[in-house]
C-alpha cells in the first residue's frame, strides 16, 4: 500500500536560523515556525492558538535560509514530517516531531534593519507600498455633496 507524506506550511520563523555541518561536510540548519490559527469558540468569542512547528533543510538551501532568514520573517514549507523516538539517560523514551523541508520560499520581501529588530504588527505590510504609476479615479461625491466641474 503506498502512502503519502507531505507537509506544506505558512508561518513566522520564532528565532534566528541555526546552521551546522555534519561530519561529511552537508548543512543542516534549524528553525522553528510558529502558524496562528483564528476561530471562534460555542460563545462567538474570537480565540487564537499558535502551533510551533521545528523545521530542518539540508544542503545548499539550509545555506541560503541561514543566511537570508531571520527571526520574525515569514515562509512557505513544502517538506514532509519526521517522527524520531530515542531514550534519555533515564531511560525515558521520548518523540520529537519535524519537518524536513524540500523547499524553503522566502516571503513578505526582504526585511531592513529596523524590521529585523522589531517586525511590523500584524496587518500591516512588511514594506513601504509604492506610489501608484497612474493617478487614481477620485473618490464618489458624498450625499449632498456636488461635483465642481474646473
Amino acid at each position: 500500500m503506498a502512502g503519502l507524506n507531505r507537509v506544506i506550511l505558512i508561518g513566522n520563523l520564532t528565532r534566528d536560523p541555526e546552521m551546522r555541518y555534519t561530519q561529511n561536510g552537508n548543512a543542516r540548519t534549524t528553525f522553528s515556525i510558529a502558524i496562528s490559527t483564528r476561530y471562534r469558540d460555542r460563545e462567538g468569542n474570537l480565540q487564537e492558538t499558535t502551533t510551533f512547528v521545528p523545521i530542518v533543510v539540508w544542503g545548499a538551501q539550509g545555506e541560503n535560509c541561514a543566511n537570508y532568514l531571520a527571526k520574525g520573517r515569514l515562509v512557505a514549507i513544502d517538506g514532509r514530517l519526521r517522527i524520531d523516538s530515542y531514550q534519555t539517560e533515564e531511560g525515558e523514551r521520548r518523540k520529537i516531531a519535524e519537518v524536513v523541508a524540500g523547499r524553503v520560499v522566502f516571503l513578505g520581501g526582504r526585511p531592513t534593519e529596523a524590521q529585523a529588530e522589531s517586525p511590523a504588527p500584524s496587518g500591516e505590510p512588511d514594506e513601504p507600498q509604492a506610489a501608484p504609476s497612474e493617478p487614481q479615479e477620485p473618490a464618489p461625491a458624498k450625499p449632498g455633496e456636488e461635483e465642481v466641474p474646473f
